[in-house]
Formats: C-alpha cells, sequence, structure tokens
C-alpha cells in the first residue's frame, strides 16, 4: 500500500490525465448514445408518415414551381409586349 501511496505521488499528472481522459471518453460515448437514439427516432417517424406525407409535399412543391413558372411567363410577355410599343415608338427594328 506504501508503495501505491509513493507511485501515485511521483505520477499524480499522469493519474488525473487518466482520469480525465476516462471521463472525456465517457461524455463522447453518452453524446454518441444520445445522437443515434434521435437519429432513431427521426427514421422511425419517417417511417411512420411514409411516403403519403412526402409525396404530399412534393405535390405541394410541384404546384408552387407550376405558380412560379406561370408568373414568369406572364412576365416575359408583358416584356415582349413592351418592348414592341416602345421599338414601334421608336421606330428601331429589332
Amino acid at each position: 500500500m506504501p508503495e501505491l501511496k509513493g507511485w501515485f505521488r511521483e505520477n499524480s499528472t499522469l493519474a488525473y490525465f487518466l482520469f480525465a481522459q476516462t471521463v472525456v471518453l465517457a461524455g463522447a460515448g453518452a453524446s454518441t448514445l444520445a445522437y443515434f437514439t434521435k437519429l432513431e427516432n427521426r427514421v422511425s417517424t419517417m417511417e411512420t408518415r411514409g411516403a403519403q406525407y412526402t409525396v404530399a409535399r412534393m405535390d405541394d412543391m410541384k404546384l408552387s414551381i407550376a405558380r412560379l413558372e406561370q408568373s414568369i411567363e406572364k412576365n416575359e410577355d408583358q416584356i415582349k409586349l413592351i418592348r414592341e410599343v416602345m421599338t414601334r415608338k421608336l421606330n428601331i427594328n429589332p
């Protein structure tokens, strides 16, 4: 026992370092476990909702894109009309 106390006094820095390293590794393990638990929960939620939820979201996006495309076409037509009127008034042939 006195030899162990002597060794600890001589190598206390090493002992504290090893203890701190053990604490850090335990914390990293707990963090990793929490991350994978959260990930599994997300995957389970997505599997529960199923493809219907995803398809519905995709359909909403497609409708939104179609509306934007119609708006763009309408704006392009208006720009063409303005350009035609302006070039007629200026007698410029494009």
